[in-house]
């Protein structure tokens, strides 16, 4: 949709240390960028304007919100009732929503005569089928509380995908078969046909899964229940304990994938540990992905950890050959430095391998003109 639809607009990507603020032109060039220190809320308009103010006019802005729940499947105008509700649907991501909140309102504030999109990372998930999105639990919990599967990072599994099939010539094929691989802080995989997402690794809350930097990932429920009976762990413990002292920061002692492979190389024991355990993850994780597409035609690695870690993939794809991935490995360790979109497959390998960076600004700016475009 790039070449429609406003002229510039402005995309608030609020995370945990900093308020990223990019700007992009009708062809999705990136013309202007700021990143300020994370937002409290409204009372940073001023701080924001200022910020601005050097970057130009906008014409609209598109705001990622982590939590659309089962209401907001499509980007969305923001007003009064959708702010609401996005303030409704915090418990549910507790380190990320508070955090776009606060940069939506102090956007907002700065700017209060620009229209606002809201674009959610689980409206991309919205397309799994049942056997996915459901858990096994009592019906009344299920309708009472909407608990499903959500999935999250859905606009960088979005992203990732579309360009795969435009790097294949295959863009408008409802069969290619790929799966993403979100690597980062946080981490998700995502199973997508034809564009659509058909599985993925993240569920009711963004702590199922992979192993992350410093969230557990997937635990066995009974776990939890023992420590919160037996040993009278308290909830706002085991909470903090998943969320911010787990994954690689629990077993190695930092939460940098840079620090733990250079711990593994030097035969740390903790290092050596985080590292398998996030490998047998990560390649359970992708054949599992491909299990649910009935194959595999591609595979793409995006997030800070996908981009630049040629070490994470080689090892990665050394577990997956029965599915066909194969890397090159001069192709791949090149990948690592470059900004642009990498093919790192071995030539006749029967699953291509793509390294794509990611842009959620661009797929922000494509739910900001549908999103306008609906309400013209």
């Amino acid at each position: 949709m790039a070449g429609v639809g406003p002229a510039r607009i402005l995309v608030v990507n609020a995370g945990s240390s900093s308020l990223k603020l990019r700007v992009l032109d009708r062809s999705d060039a990136l013309v202007a960028e700021a990143d300020l220190p994370p937002p409290a809320g409204a009372d940073d308009a001023e701080t924001v304007l200022e910020a601005l103010e050097p970057m130009g006019p906008v014409d609209a802005v598109g705001h990622r919100v982590v939590h659309g729940g089962t209401r907001y499947t499509e980007p969305v105008l923001v007003d009064a009732g959708v702010v609401a509700a996005i303030r409704d649907l915090s418990a549910l991501a507790p380190l990320h929503q508070p955090k776009s909140l606060a940069g939506l309102e102090a956007v907002a504030a700065a700017l209060p005569d620009v229209p606002g999109v809201a674009c959610f990372d689980t409206a991309f998930h919205a397309t799994i089928p049942a056997a996915a999105a459901t858990y096994a639990l009592p019906p009344e919990w299920r309708r009472r509380w909407a608990v499903r599967r959500y999935g999250f990072h859905g606009l960088s599994h979005a992203y990732a995908a579309r360009r795969v099939g435009e790097l294949l010539g295959r863009e408008d094929d409802e069969q290619l078969r790929v799966v993403t691989c979100h690597l980062g802080a946080g981490a998700s995989l995502a199973a997508v046909r034809g564009g659509r997402s058909v599985d993925t690794t993240m569920g009711f809350t963004p702590l199922e899964g992979l192993v992350m930097a410093t969230r557990s990932g997937t635990v066995d429920p009974g776990l939890l229940l023992w420590l919160a009976t037996h040993e009278e762990v308290p909830v706002d413990e085991l909470s903090e304990g998943l969320e911010r002292r787990s994954g690689l920061l629990g077993l190695a002692g930092t939460s940098d994938m840079r620090a733990v492979l250079d711990g593994a190389q030097a035969g740390q024991p903790g290092a050596r540990l985080a590292l398998e355990v996030y490998l047998h993850r990560l390649r359970a994780g992708i054949a599992a992905m491909a299990a649910s597409l009935g194959g595999l035609e591609a595979i793409a690695f995006t997030g800070g950890v996908g981009e630049r870690s040629p070490v994470v993939r080689a090892l990665a794809g050394d577990g997956l050959g029965f599915l066909g991935i194969e890397l090159d490995p001069v192709a791949n360790r090149k990948a690592a430095a470059g900004e642009d979109d990498r093919d790192i497959g071995a030539a006749g390998a029967a699953t291509r391998a793509f390294v794509i960076p990611a842009r959620e600004d661009i797929e922000i700016a494509r739910g900001v003109r549908a999103a306008l475009a609906a309400h013209a």
